[in-house]
């Protein structure tokens, strides 16, 4: 999380500034991974499509594609990830590989997800209309074979509290099933939590009402 100016409000009154809420517009992500291959004109189109984090991680993936695939002709590839989006040709025509599989992506409301195909040339050129046909159907046929779930919409609040009561703020963060992101310890604790959108009020009141109004909320990064 980038460095960020931080204020803090009346514990006694959440305000919309305590809450920050994930990037995620989309309404689907992955399971899992899937594959699917191939054959036109020769050529061989290896296909991925992954749940993944950022792009960092996609980034990860794609050069462990290149150590595997050291005789690849292109991995071309995009990524479903909020502001973190991206399609790359890989030395195919601008326009013909990464943006027609992140256009498969999009349609099918998905995010956090990675698609990739690693592409063997067979001697044959497809011509622009082809690759756009090839690397939109290979990204399409692994997609057939993955179950999807639905996203839900996330906030991320940040909590700080004195040190006697770190034990039972993070007890109420299990209870309530969400995500402890962070710990900061300084002059107070400060936990970092990310859970459903719809449960973050009720969140907030409970954790006061049990700290006697000894929480003070920070304005997530």
């Amino acid at each position: 999380m980038g460095a960020r100016s931080r204020a803090v409000r009346d514990a006694a009154s959440p305000g919309p500034e305590a809450v920050a809420y994930s990037a995620a517009l989309m309404s689907q992500t992955l399971l899992g991974p899937a594959h699917a291959e191939l054959i036109i004109k020769k050529s061989r189109f290896i296909a991925c499509v992954q749940p993944v984090e950022g792009r960092p991680q996609a980034q990860a993936v794609v050069d462990a594609l290149w150590r595997a695939h050291p005789g690849a002709a292109h991995v071309c590839w995009a990524l479903m990830a909020g502001g973190q989006s991206a399609a790359v040709d890989d030395g195919e025509p601008s326009g013909t590989a990464g943006r027609p599989m992140l256009d498969v992506l999009r349609h099918q409301q998905l995010e956090g997800v990675l698609a990739t195909v690693v592409r063997y040339f067979g001697g044959v050129k497809l011509g622009a209309g082809g690759l756009v046909r090839a690397y939109t159907d290979s990204v399409a046929q692994a997609l057939l074979g993955v179950e999807k779930v639905a996203l839900q919409r996330m906030a991320q609040l940040r909590a700080c509290v004195p040190y006697p009561l770190e034990g039972l703020a993070r007890r109420e963060i299990a209870a309530a099933q969400a995500q402890l992101l962070e710990v900061a310890h300084a002059a107070q604790v400060t936990l970092t939590l990310a859970l459903p959108e719809d449960d973050a009020a009720a969140f907030q009141a409970r954790l006061e009402e049990l700290c006697a109004g000894r929480v003070a909320w920070l304005a997530a990064d």
